[in-house]
């Protein structure tokens, strides 16, 4: 056993006290169990067993790591929060999104990457964006649904996520891109970011590998592009030409490498995780006519109060967009687009009396509070409520859609705008219902409906009446 986890293992821990738990198989670990599991929606499950079987602090070994996995509040502010927790991604993740993504920077390299593209997603950023935003997802729909009476909307948000993050983002042109090509390339490419890295022909790593590849190939030639376009003196307001002018404190810029690995990683998280929080809003006002004609009154209201008379939304509108907020956040409470991470020990460190070897993994876990009932009473129970500003009562660090601390998911204001202005059209233009009821989620990594939430769409007459 020793020579497949490095060294001689039983000298190397004997002095450590370690978390209970179980490495499993030679360099696989528990990792084909954990996948399985969190493919069917059941990683919830997986991670409960363990914690009743060892605590809530427990060691196994995840996408070929020794892995120490830390649930509940406490555990999430160590891990957001101390120096010697750093950012890492399992090597699958990493080869995917490649080795310099800002999941796998630390110290000023990190600063320099998070400051070129931070500006575009703040609140102030945002808000000019809003009334494009609004006349993109007014289109797309349009075009998605026009002379239809049926649906897959998992695809079509993917579309919509995608055109979004291209256009306001990266501020590439409808004609410079594919748009069915990229959402299957990214799909094929976040497939393979959680599974157990074996590169065969065949294989889902594989085929994730040489869709990043193209992927790659072409933000080379947007590089390329906008390298010209500079040099000719007209720069653009978006990530890539900020990735292109950044500099560190020695006036050198990030290379071709550093900056194609980062768009890639920002294309992920903006997108398809934005995409999976709109479906699981679509699918719950298909199956709560309550919620659903609750979301829909506030929108009309919203939209009869519109600022000017071209239906495009403005920042003030999304502000009071409470009650559909507090759906969506409950949705994401239950179901969050991303079960949890890994980061890893920069240097040997302890937590809840156990130690953590420089090197492991750590694993966060959302569900190990979102779903604790001593957090959120009756955690199953959808309860938009608990989310209202008057009874919001649940401690810092137990409700982590987008992570938290200094970490946090610097897009998460962004995701916020396209939901809300994406609810906003869809529900006062349009009414839909489930043809396939009960359809399970399945996480590839992230949970979708297992069929494409395959819909029947009606267009609404006199909308805003």
């Amino acid at each position: 056993m020793a020579m497949f986890f490095g060294g001689n293992f039983s000298q190397t821990f004997r002095k450590k006290k370690l978390p209970p738990g179980n490495l499993g198989l030679p360099l696989i670990g528990e990792s084909i169990g954990f996948l399985k599991a969190h493919k069917g929606d059941k990683a919830a499950a997986w991670i409960e067993q363990r914690i009743a079987k060892f605590g809530p602090v427990f060691k196994t070994s995840l996408m070929g790591s020794k892995t120490i996995v830390l649930i509940g509040p406490s555990a999430n502010r160590f891990m957001f929060n101390d120096a010697a927790i750093g950012s890492h991604q399992p090597v699958g993740v990493t080869q995917i999104l490649g080795p310099n993504n800002i999941f796998e920077l630390n110290g000023e390299r990190h600063k320099i990457v998070k400051s070129s593209f931070m500006g575009l997603l703040k609140p102030d950023g945002l808000r000019t964006h809003v009334p494009t935003m609004s006349s993109i997802i007014c289109s797309q729909i349009e075009r998605e649904f026009e002379g239809k009476d049926s649906v897959h909307a998992v695809p079509i948000m993917k579309r919509l996520a995608l055109r979004l993050t291209c256009a306001l983002l990266f501020g590439i042109a409808d004609e410079e891109w594919d748009e069915d090509a990229m959402v299957q390339e990214f799909t094929d490419a976040i497939r393979a970011a959680w599974t157990v890295p074996i590169d065969f022909p065949g294989t889902t790593f594989r085929r994730g590998l040489k869709a990043r590849a193209k992927i790659g190939e072409f933000f080379s030639g947007l590089l390329q592009r906008r390298r010209e376009k500079m040099e000719g003196g007209e720069v653009g307001e978006d990530v890539v030409c900020s990735m292109l002018g950044v500099r560190d404190g020695e006036g050198k810029g990030l290379s071709e490498s550093e900056i194609i690995d980062n768009l890639v990683t920002l294309m992920f998280a903006s997108h398809d995780t934005t995409a999976v929080v709109l479906i699981l809003t679509l699918r719950q006002m298909a199956r709560d006519e309550k919620v659903h004609d609750k979301i829909l009154q506030e929108q009309k209201k919203i939209g009869r109060e519109m600022d000017g008379s071209d239906g495009r939304l403005t920042w003030n509108e999304l502000q009071k967009m409470k009650y559909t907020w507090t759906v969506v956040q409950e949705l994401m409470r239950m179901t969050p687009p991303v079960f949890g991470n890994f980061k890893k020990a920069l240097k040997d460190t302890t937590f809840g009396g156990f130690d953590i070897p420089k090197g492991w993994q750590v694993f966060w876990v959302s569900s190990g509070t979102h779903l604790n009932e001593k957090i959120f009473q009756e955690p199953q129970k959808f309860e938009p409520s608990r989310f209202e500003a008057s009874s919001k009562s649940f401690p810092s660090y137990t409700y982590i859609p987008f992570g938290a601390g200094p970490r946090s998911c610097p897009g998460n204001e962004f995701a916020r705008v396209e939901i809300l202005s994406t609810i906003h059209h869809l529900v006062t233009k349009y009414r839909w219902s489930e043809m396939v009821p009960n359809e399970p989620l399945t996480h590839q990594p992230l949970p979708y409906p297992a069929f494409g939430l395959p819909i029947k769409i009606e267009t609404i007459k006199n909308s805003l009446q």
